[in-house]
């Protein structure tokens, strides 16, 4: 099995910063199990989960949505199998709960269908 963590949430004034970060665990530690990419989605109050950005973990590169562009920084360590999403400039707008996601095959990009999920990480931003 694969467990993803995430950690970091939490209430923070507009204009702050957080840094969540996404553990995985279990078979991603076999050299059997291939990451293709990890990512970062977000679902607020009554809206549906959308995207946020994600990471190839081959090489590191990067893809944002248009409303965290410039304000958010994806990261990942391939020894540990850790992911972090820095937020900075934060807005209420972002309050939602992040969910850290993880892909075995490069069909769809970093953004499409993840085939392993995390519980999710409450940040919630003041105005």
């Amino acid at each position: 099995q694969v467990q993803l963590v995430e950690s970091g949430g939490g209430l923070v004034q507009a204009g702050g910063s957080l840094r969540l970060s996404c553990a995985a665990s279990g078979r991603v530690f076999s050299p059997y199990f291939n990451i293709y990419s990890m990512a970062w989605f977000r679902q607020a109050p009554g809206k549906e989960r959308e995207p946020v950005g994600g990471i190839i973990w081959t090489d590191g590169s990067t893809s944002y949505r248009d409303p965290v562009k410039g304000r958010f920084t994806i990261s990942r360590e391939r020894v540990k199998k850790t992911v972090a999403l820095q937020m900075n400039d934060l807005t209420p707008e972002d309050t939602a709960v992040y969910y850290c996601a993880l892909k075995t095959s490069p069909g769809g990009g970093p953004l499409g269908q993840n085939d392993y999920w995390g519980r999710g990480t409450q940040v919630t931003v003041s105005s």
